[in-house]
């Protein structure tokens, strides 16, 4: 079991016109392409600074396009604003453009207005998302659709459109708990949190104990999905240069990141919902420094967590494309190989 990196993004907006901010982020992305990255994730956001992406499908084309070796997918579709035929097609298309380089990942919604915005009821979102996952899982298998369902009904509907992967491209889920991690251990799904490490380390390990349980007779053979967590990442030449970078993109980023909530009066409840980067080094989400103190933070991590990937969320807030080429070069030559190393099994 080798120890993979991959990125993680919310494509949030900085002050550039978005057709010099697309073309910036697709160069930062083929450098992850030439550094050796197993996976690109990114975000859906709707009417939000947050995510310029909200159609992931359309952003996704356009890295079939500009990568060769890269994988990529969604954190995650929101289901309940699509239509799951519709994205069912999108998935098909995306894993042909690619020859089988798509992972996707199929989610509620982590913001409530975003789901009301649409028209639909933020209460139902979790009932709506389990729903149309179970209908697109079974769509990819069969050559005609019948579903009767509470949200949605289709019948004998030809279903001509089908993964280059088989039976589908591989799946991921956010982990938020241990409970959440045993759900996805029983499917075999790849799982990611941005949680502090000890929440991290009690999610990783409730997966790792019932998946051995569900593969108990095939032990030998079976290798253990993709278990991840999720850092901010900013690498420089020295400590100081890196956190004073960090210190500013990511208050660009909060600021993006509370906008919703901001707009109606509320607090985001989560554990990045924090006031500084300094802050978010101590929670144990984030560093910021040289090619040595990133290295030896998450060595730390790797061993207290148990993972065997590690997300970097290496574009946020203002940074500019010198400073993201930069940190991902650095990152690849003098972080990867030497955390591969000691933990390549």
């Amino acid at each position: 079991m080798g120890l993979e990196f991959g990125v993680f993004d919310h494509l949030d907006r900085n002050d550039l016109l978005l057709s010099e901010f697309y073309e910036e982020r697709l160069k930062v992305i083929e450098a992850f392409d030439r550094c050796g990255f197993y996976a690109y994730h990114v975000a859906e956001h709707h009417f939000t600074p947050l995510g310029m992406a909200p159609s992931p499908s359309v952003f996704l084309s356009a890295i079939a396009q500009r990568t060769e070796r890269l994988r990529f997918g969604t954190f995650v579709y929101a289901l309940p604003v699509h239509h799951p035929l519709r994205v069912l097609e999108e998935i098909c298309m995306l894993d042909h453009l690619s020859r089988g380089r798509l992972e996707i990942g199929f989610g509620r919604g982590s913001v409530p207005f975003e789901i009301s915005y649409y028209g639909q009821n933020a209460q139902e979102r979790q009932q709506i998302y389990a729903e149309r996952l179970e209908l697109i899982l079974k769509a990819f298998t069969v050559t005609t659709l019948c579903w009767s369902g509470r949200y949605d009904q289709f019948e004998n509907v030809p279903m001509e459109m089908t993964p280059y992967q088989k039976p589908h491209p591989p799946l991921w889920y956010g982990a938020h708990s241990p409970d959440s991690a045993e759900r996805a251990a029983r499917r075999g799904l790849h799982i990611v949190t941005n949680d502090m490490p000890a929440n991290t380390r009690a999610i990783v390990a409730r997966y790792l104990d019932v998946w051995r349980d569900v593969h108990s007779g095939q032990m030998e053979s079976a290798e253990p999905p993709k278990m991840g967590m999720v850092r901010f990442i900013l690498v420089a030449d020295t400590d100081a240069q890196a956190m004073r970078i960090a210190r500013s993109a990511y208050l660009r980023w909060r600021s993006s990141f509370t906008y919703l909530s901001d707009l109606h009066g509320v607090t985001t409840q989560s554990p990045l919902q924090v006031d500084s980067f300094d802050t978010l080094v101590r929670q144990g989400q984030g560093i910021a420094g040289s090619p040595e103190t990133v290295r030896d933070f998450l060595a730390s991590q790797i061993a207290e967590c148990g993972v065997n990937y590690v997300v970097g969320q290496f574009c946020f807030g203002n940074l500019t494309l010198e400073h993201m080429l930069h940190s991902v070069e650095i990152f690849a030559s003098q972080v990867m190989p030497a955390l591969r190393s000691k933990f390549d099994l």
